[in-house]
């Protein structure tokens, strides 16, 4: 499938540049016209990533987040990855309810948030390197 634009973007893993990236990826699928559903839903998915990049694969410490979107007839793909402390047991991490985190009160939900929203979505991520996030998106049209 070929691709009909694309774009990159790094930002620090502050907790106020969530909502950044959500406006950033809104504002570029935007050339798709999407459904205000779909929008919510794919916003929705792209926070839960660089939310999970932030207190997970930084710990909360400075950090860079790389979000890639990249548009195709219909269908959008994003790609948020860290260069964190990654993931020891991916097939663990995807079951909802559990979390590193608990004493920060997460409900350990978002990869099942993420999977839930989009049309496709997968973890790649190797202990001391960071996690790499793949989602796709169709949009009717």
């Amino acid at each position: 499938m070929q691709s009909i634009n694309r774009m990159k973007i790094e930002f620090d893993s502050k907790s106020t540049n969530e909502a950044f990236a959500r406006v950033v990826v809104a504002a570029f699928a935007a050339q798709l016209d999407p459904t205000l559903e779909e929008l919510a839903d794919l916003k929705t998915a792209v926070s839960e990533a660089v939310t999970n990049a932030i207190i997970h694969g930084y710990e909360n410490k400075p950090g860079t987040i790389y979000m890639e979107c990249v548009l195709y007839t219909g269908e959008i793909m994003v790609v948020i990855e860290d260069k964190g402390v990654g993931i020891e047991d991916i097939e663990k991490a995807r079951i909802p309810s559990y979390t590193t985190k608990p004493e920060l009160e997460r409900s350990g939900l978002g990869f099942s948030i993420m999977e839930s929203f989009t049309d496709s979505f997968e973890i790649e991520s190797s202990m001391g390197s960071g996690t790499k996030i793949t989602m796709k998106k169709k949009f009717t049209t």
